[in-house]
């Protein structure tokens, strides 16, 4: 087990047992999977720009991601239904808890005139959304191998039933929220 679940395991999972009252410590809300979205609306002219997202991301995640194809066709941004515009990646279990370590330990504190994160971003049923601008805060990516700075999506699902349950539970784990 890495530092994040043991912290989960020993720390964390009996502190919201006793604040919030549950009957069973099957009812403790726990981090379920991170996705990591990467879009890229220029690989529709490019799909070279697609294949160095899916490099940057694996670099990021250690793990292969899935091409994601657009759903409908608009003609404005010269999109046609299937075509690849952006890749993701679902983590789970180990990977999952590497990753959150890194990104609220190492990655986070390196952005530029960093405040923390904002404690609105969460969805209503305890999921919470970050949107990073730039891909090279990763210690990973080399700021020389990028050819256009990309912005990402990272989701963290939770299995608490609200937003108070999940901020507690986020915020107990190390996130980093805005004062």
């Amino acid at each position: 087990m890495n530092r994040l679940q043991t912290l989960y395991v020993e720390q964390v999972a009996p502190s919201l047992f006793k604040k919030f009252n549950y009957k069973s410590v099957m009812q403790v809300p726990k981090i379920e999977k991170v996705v990591i979205n990467m879009g890229v609306g220029d690989a529709t002219g490019n799909a070279k720009l697609l294949e160095d997202a899916v490099k940057e991301l694996t670099l990021i995640s250690g793990q292969k991601p899935v091409i994601t194809k657009a759903k409908k066709s608009i003609a404005t941004f010269k999109l046609r239904e299937g075509m690849s515009i952006g890749c993701k990646v679902t983590l789970r279990g180990e990977r999952m808890y590497q990753f959150l370590d890194k990104l609220m330990n190492i990655t986070l504190p390196r952005v530029r005139d960093f405040r923390g994160v904002s404690k609105d971003a969460f969805d209503g049923r305890g999921n919470y959304t970050l949107g990073i601008r730039e891909q090279i805060i990763f210690p990973e990516i080399s700021y020389e191998d990028v050819n256009k700075v990309r912005g990402m999506d990272i989701v963290v699902v939770t299995t608490a039933n609200t937003d108070e349950e999940a901020r507690e539970l986020l915020a107990q784990l190390g996130m980093p929220f805005a004062k």
